[in-house]
């Protein structure tokens, strides 16, 4: 009998805040001992908080945010880290910084081609600022980099993604030929999910969900409204079964790029 997967003991959001935390002390320019000092506490502990390991106590952020001259900026991301439980994480909770340290990112998208395999002629189809296209762009290094490892990618998009028209047939070529250059390197995983039985799966929308190297995982879902990260075990069990349901429809990476080449060529030439 296998035992229950332990939940790793630390927290995405808690994670984030830790990071926010930091920035703001390196600006000042103090020290983990400095904030130890003030506040009572140890450097370990300062340390661990940054890291997201340990929750503080907001007379802690009371103490450090006039020293770090936040302007009351880390009261109020406590507060709504430790809000009455609202759908989600945090509106500013960081999921870049969470992509870029995953160890695997698995990826659903229904209408687009995912944002880390955009070209930038496609990406700016959707994106209107200079700033947001580079950011993008920069965003794909996480695939490429040598130190630390790149993060592995399985992309599964539905075969309506190859023939949805954005911006030109020449942007649309240019995409689809992106995808099968991409698609070998070996930390790159592309799968085309077909319904070649009229019941279609995953309509639910767009996600990703991301197995850090401590084995958690914390997942972004993609709205209308706005994207919600959680990491709570029913959202992560429903994502999972759904995610069995798309492997089920899903054509082997190589007949997936077979598929990709064949629409660029016969489509979009």
């Amino acid at each position: 009998m296998t035992s229950p997967r332990r939940r790793a003991m630390t927290s995405p959001a808690l994670a984030a805040f830790g990071r926010q935390f930091r920035r703001h002390r390196e600006r000042a320019g103090l020290s983990q001992a400095r904030v130890a000092q003030r506040t009572g506490k140890t450097a370990s502990f300062v340390s661990q908080v940054e890291s997201g390991k340990k929750r503080c106590r907001r007379d802690f952020v009371e103490i450090m945010d006039p020293e770090f001259r936040a302007g009351g900026v880390l009261l109020n991301l406590y507060d709504d880290l430790n809000g009455d439980g609202g759908l989600g994480f945090p509106t500013w909770f960081d999921w870049p910084d969470v992509e870029g340290e995953a160890d695997v990112l698995t990826w659903w998208e229904h209408s687009v081609i995912p944002g880390l395999l955009q070209k930038e002629s496609y990406a700016r189809a959707f994106l209107a600022a200079d700033e947001a296209v580079a950011a993008r762009m920069a965003r794909q290094e996480i695939l490429t980099r040598e130190v630390p490892a790149p993060v592995c990618l399985i992309a599964y998009i539905s075969e309506r993604v190859l023939t949805n028209f954005i911006g030109s047939k020449e942007v649309m070529r240019e995409q689809l030929e992106h995808l099968t250059v991409v698609s070998e390197l070996p930390n790159v995983t592309i799968q085309v999910v077909v319904n070649d039985d009229g019941v279609p799966v995953a309509t639910g929308g767009a996600f990703i969900v991301a197995t850090m190297r401590d084995r958690s995982e914390v997942a972004y879902l993609d709205t209308t409204v706005r994207g919600i990260t959680t990491d709570d075990e029913n959202d992560l069990a429903g994502l999972a079964r759904t995610l069995r349901a798309l492997g089920s429809r899903a054509l082997p990476a190589n007949m997936s790029r077979d598929l990709i080449r064949k629409v660029a060529e016969e489509k979009w030439t």
